[in-house]
């Protein structure tokens, strides 16, 4: 099998399975127990925390842990807006977030905030001057992702955070799950972020928020006052302590994964750009990890059902997405033609790929372009 879907979900790391089964049978008391063996896990705990903290320069009462980056999301968007609503109630996104984001803040439409949703370039970066023209006085929060999930655009997280600064009101949240690990960005001036662990070779359900000290948040899970009170419930102790390890040896690794897959990508683009029957959706600047590209005049839907009979697997478009939308609101958004929305593929990376595994991939993508009438 040769997988190229890590944008959607990576096979977990042995090192992080050994250790999280390790902790499953000598650490299973509760953290909020007070008696010993509770205390010792409530120790790991906050060494985890402390350490995600740590990589990120932030404090450790800033790290929230949740079940992934989708309740990360749905935590920072809904937990400050309803919060902070007093002092306005205009929030700002754009039209090619991850459906975490996109579905939250329609909940927040339905509860009576405004939304702006900002229009991407054909590349699907954000324009500076359209989120200037839509910051208001009354806007508490801007959300505009680093990283696309679809084609690997990645936006100008520092002057994002610049302008939205300006306004005392708002804050500036990302969803910065496609960029923890794999790109450069400048975190320290994002007031909220989120990361997940099972795009990082860690463990599903596993993820964190990271926010500023300052900022409060309406809780939506009420219970207990787990995780300062934002998120009720009895921590899942094994996955927050493998988490701060697995976001540990991401970053560790991160520049020699980084030129590793630049070169896969750069020999992928170089082959796809020399047939006629594809057009590249993904910008030449964008996230090495992920290649986006459409089909002329083929179906993806077939191309992706040959490939997998083959025993490859990439994606059409995001796997939060697929089984409700036919197409790529992404490309739409881009001002792509129906045929290139409707008809995308996702080629998205990793550092256990090889070129071999590129070559094979290429060779049987352009056979099966070939037989498809």
């Amino acid at each position: 099998m040769i997988y190229l879907d890590h944008a959607a979900t990576t096979p977990i790391r042995q090192e992080i399975l050994d250790t999280y089964n390790s902790l499953l049978k000598d650490f299973f008391a509760n953290p909020s127990s007070l008696h010993r063996l509770g205390q010792e896990t409530s120790h790991l705990l906050l060494k985890a925390r402390e350490q995600i903290a740590s990589l990120f320069k932030r404090k450790a009462e800033e790290v929230i842990f949740t079940s992934g980056a989708t309740e990360a999301n749905n935590l920072a968007i809904k937990g400050y807006a309803l919060r902070y609503q007093n002092r306005g109630k205009h929030l700002i996104t754009t039209k090619v977030e991850h459906p975490s984001v996109l579905r939250t803040f329609e909940q927040l439409e339905s509860l009576g905030f405004e939304c702006t949703y900002l229009n991407v370039d054909n590349e699907g970066k954000v324009n500076l001057d359209d989120l200037r023209n839509a910051i208001r006085n009354d806007t508490i929060l801007v959300s505009i992702m680093a990283v696309n999930n679809e084609v690997g655009s990645i936006n100008d997280v520092k002057e994002i955070a610049r302008i939205v600064h300006t306004f005392p009101k708002a804050v500036f949240h990302s969803d910065t799950t496609q960029a923890i690990g794999k790109v450069n960005i400048s975190y320290e001036d994002i007031d909220m972020f989120v990361l997940s662990a099972h795009k990082l070779n860690g463990l599903k359900g596993s993820g964190a928020l990271i926010k500023r000290k300052h900022i409060d948040l309406f809780p939506l899970i009420s219970g207990g006052g787990q995780e300062f009170n934002f998120r009720s419930g009895t921590n899942d102790l094994q996955k927050e302590v493998v988490l701060a390890k697995t976001v540990r040896l991401t970053l560790d690794e991160q520049k020699k994964h980084y030129s590793y897959v630049k070169e896969l990508h750069d020999y992928l683009l170089e082959s796809l750009s020399n047939n006629e029957d594809i057009v590249l959706n993904s910008p030449l600047d964008g996230s090495p990890y992920i290649v986006n590209f459409s089909f002329v005049n083929k179906k993806a839907s077939v191309v992706v059902e040959a490939l997998s009979k083959a025993g490859i697997m990439v994606s059409t478009i995001s796997a939060c997405s697929s089984k409700k939308t036919a197409h790529s609101y992404v490309l739409e958004a881009m001002g792509k033609s129906k045929q290139v929305y409707q008809n995308s593929l996702r080629v998205s990376f990793s550092h256990l790929n090889t070129k071999e595994e590129i070559d094979l991939f290429i060779k049987v993508l352009f056979e099966t372009l070939k037989s498809i009438r």
